[in-house]
């Protein structure tokens, strides 16, 4: 048997913590001295102790590693390796959102030290008025987060995709995103999506056609606020208003792009003059 002292040494986990794993269930020492109430933890517990401390190295909250250690037998490893999977696939997405930024940061440096402001590449986002004919829109319409904008593109999409299939309808255009929120709230934002079809269904509407102010990014979805931005000053500038809500159609599929830089979107803005 160890001391609560010695358990924590070897582990590197001090003894606050050890008490607090106790109280929400994670780890419980083997023994508590009735007398005086001091811990012992035994030798194998160890191995318990450090897969609680790999498993926090890797992101997982103390909520999922106690659920994955409740496991038991083939189900256990089942579990463990798709959260494993999950994990490394959010890790994954961070690097190369990372790696995104590491070079707009060295683009930046090199800009600067020329002279060149470092959003000088607003000037050069194009903005055309084009005009719009309505379409008839598959939708499902969700309160979504900025973190879950990435799974709700795979997880929405899917669906509607699915339901395509399984209804047999025309499939008549790119999948859009329409956002309907006044103002952005990191809490939730009212986002519609979308696909158009050739069948009046349930869970079709019509989106209106008409003018618009459109440009196109390509590039990585980071690069869209930039766009928005000049699209409101162009929209602005031209003595112009917004009267809908302004929506994206992704013209390239992002899992078929070899690069971030091969990905298309186009950004629309329905607009009138003032």
């Amino acid at each position: 048997m160890l001391s609560i002292g010695e358990f924590s040494k070897i582990c590197e986990v001090s003894t606050k913590t050890l008490r607090y794993y106790d109280e929400i269930g994670l780890i419980h020492p083997d023994e508590i001295n009735p007398e005086n109430g001091y811990r012992y933890y035994s030798i194998r517990q160890l191995k318990k102790m450090l897969l609680i401390n790999r498993l926090k190295s890797y992101h997982f909250s103390l909520d999922e590693i106690k659920a994955m250690l409740e496991l038991e037998g083939d189900q256990s490893e089942e579990k463990l390796c798709s959260a494993l999977t999950r994990k490394r696939k959010e890790m994954q997405d961070k690097l190369t959102a990372f790696e995104y930024t590491l070079n707009q940061i060295s683009t930046d440096i090199l800009n600067v030290r020329k002279g060149i402001p470092i959003l000088s590449h607003l000037d050069r986002i194009e903005v055309e008025l084009v005009e719009t004919e309505p379409v008839n829109i598959l939708y499902t319409r969700q309160m979504m987060s900025r973190d879950d904008l990435v799974r709700g593109y795979e997880n929405y999409f899917g669906k509607l995709y699915e339901k395509i299939a399984v209804e047999k309808l025309t499939l008549l255009g790119k999948p859009m995103t329409i956002y309907h929120s006044s103002e952005y709230n990191p809490a939730g934002n009212d986002t519609e999506f979308a696909i158009p079809v050739g069948e009046f269904v349930k869970g079709t509407r019509d989106l209106p056609g008409g003018l618009c102010a459109k440009s196109v990014l390509q590039g990585a979805y980071s690069e869209l606020t930039p766009v928005y931005a000049r699209l409101m000053e162009w929209i602005e500038n031209e003595g112009y208003k917004v009267i809908r809500s302004p929506y994206e159609v992704y013209i390239t599929d992002p899992s078929q792009a070899e690069d971030s830089g091969d990905i298309v979107t186009e950004v629309y803005f329905p607009v009138k003059k003032k």
